[in-house]
């Protein structure tokens, strides 16, 4: 079904790939994993075709899709062979209506109305996302969202279909959904699955091959067995231990237990506050008090208001009702008192360099110190991207370079909303680092995420959020043990 020889691609002067030739049969299921910046989602254009139709980038060698040359073949005729989901589900949603989103492809396919109407309920269906059919793209969640753009894709019934990260913003619910219509596309309808992903458990047990991926290059192409087998190659490359993601909800995983007052004065008070969109509420009532040096956790299912608590507490987002207070009851200004990384990082991103990136905000303020802006790209793994531009980078550095422009000005309390989006765990795991570093001198942390391990790693207090209201309050319960479930998993796949 697609075919490579001697692939490379660069951006400008850039390489992102080099000299890879690669062949997936028909009814395969691919797992393509590597660390951050590795070149994953270049391969994934390229294997859809948007590199060099779409997306500009030289392209040299060759690539087929189901005996399509991407290099001679239009696109409109390669995008029935295949459809790719990509990072930002927001690049591929431009409907004012979930139904009409979904409906775009298969009408474009030509197909009747009653087959498309089937389509339709077929693909929100198998996604979850059968609530949304009337809502508007754009007041989604980032996981719902998510599950949209998978919904419009797999409507059209491709033969190869390219995901890129597609769990990475899902709670576990919506994973699972998800996971179980690619089982089932890939089982029933002989649809080719490619899926370049972090979190490697959860399709650890469907995938026939694994593709590891380091420097544009393939670096190991064989069953998950090999790759399982070699644990100093997989910390040597920081990529995530292979542990399963609990299947049980967050009630179960939380230890309820109120938070303890405390005689300092607070950082952050929400009080009674209701906010949303169009004058149509996301979060009712919430009460939140926020300490300097806490680390809180909020966790709950996509579309229960995590977001929407984050940008208000950000002072973003004004509330409908309630008060949102700082310190002795003046409003955070936004960036100086409370900074937020946002779940996609090109909306924040608007400098030429990663260094003028960094840079913008402290010398705005006049407040920049060369050592701090040094530790800075350090920790952020970007010192040699410095002279680089934002929007040429992997979506995991961009991200990074979003939250090295949040940390310049120091603010008091940071906002994190689905931090792991393109992270491989090494990253992830230094960069959670240096912020419990910055915890502990001070700075109070709200970290927003469907990431257990995460969670449960970094995190002191975990909030749980339902319907718009924090429904539960409490501290992580005990960690799994890690090592035996990842035992489990080789001893199932060698089985």
């Amino acid at each position: 079904m697609i075919k490579t020889q001697d692939l490379s691609v660069s951006y400008a002067a850039r390489s992102a790939l080099s000299h890879i030739t690669l062949d997936i049969a028909q009814g395969e299921f691919v797992l393509i994993t590597g660390p951050s910046g590795c070149g994953k989602s270049t391969l994934a254009y390229a294997l859809s075709g948007l590199i060099p139709n779409s997306i500009s980038a030289r392209l040299t060698g060759k690539v087929e899709i189901g005996g399509l040359d991407t290099q001679v073949n239009c696109l409109s005729e390669i995008v029935q062979q295949v459809g790719i989901v990509l990072q930002n589900p927001s690049a591929q949603l431009f409907h004012l209506c979930v139904e009409d989103e979904v409906a775009f492809g298969p009408r474009n396919l030509g197909l009747d109305e009653s087959e498309v109407r089937r389509r339709i309920d077929w693909a929100l269906k198998a996604t979850g996302t059968e609530e949304l059919r009337k809502r508007k793209p754009a007041e989604l969640s980032g996981g719902q969202k998510q599950c949209v753009a998978i919904a419009s894709v797999i409507a059209m019934r491709p033969k190869i279909l390219i995901l890129d990260e597609p769990t990475a913003s899902l709670d576990v619910l919506s994973t699972q959904k998800v996971l179980e219509t690619l089982r089932i596309l890939n089982e029933m309808y002989a649809i080719t699955i490619v899926i370049v992903e972090h979190r490697l458990a959860e399709v650890a047990c469907m995938a026939s091959r694994l593709i590891l991926m380091k420097n544009g290059q393939i670096l190991m192409n064989g069953n998950l067995g090999m790759f399982l087998s070699d644990l100093n190659l997989r910390d040597g490359l920081g990529l995530r231990r292979m542990a399963n993601e609990p299947k049980a909800a967050w009630e179960t995983l939380i230890q309820s237990k109120a938070q303890s007052l405390k005689n300092e004065k607070p950082l952050l008070t929400l009080t009674h506050v209701s906010a949303g969109y169009n004058n149509s509420k996301v979060i009712q009532d919430i009460d939140l008090t926020i300490y300097p040096g806490d680390f809180v956790a909020l966790v709950g299912d996509n579309g229960s208001g995590k977001s929407t608590l984050g940008l208000v507490a950000a002072g973003v987002l004004k509330p409908f009702s309630g008060q949102v207070r700082y310190l002795d009851g003046t409003r955070p200004r936004p960036g100086l008192d409370v900074a937020m990384l946002f779940q996609n990082p090109a909306d924040q991103l608007f400098t030429d360099s990663v260094d003028e990136e960094m840079a913008f905000a402290p010398r705005n303020f006049q407040v920049f110190e060369p050592e701090q802006h040094k530790q800075i790209l350090e920790e952020t793994d970007l010192m040699a991207w410095r002279d680089h531009r934002p929007m040429m980078l992997s979506v995991g550095q961009q991200q990074r370079t979003a939250l090295g422009a949040c940390l310049g000005l120091r603010p008091r309390l940071l906002i994190l909303d689905e931090p792991t989006l393109g992270q491989d765990w090494g990253h992830l795991q230094r960069l959670m680092d240096f912020l419990t570093m910055l915890n502990e001198q001070g700075t109070a942390i709200l970290l927003i995420s469907h990431d257990y391990k995460l969670v449960h790693h970094y995190a002191r207090h975990i909030l749980l959020m339902k319907n718009g209201r924090i429904c539960l309050s409490g501290k992580p319960r005990q960690q799994q043990n890690i090592e035996k479930e990842e035992r489990v998993i080789y001893e199932t796949l060698n089985a």
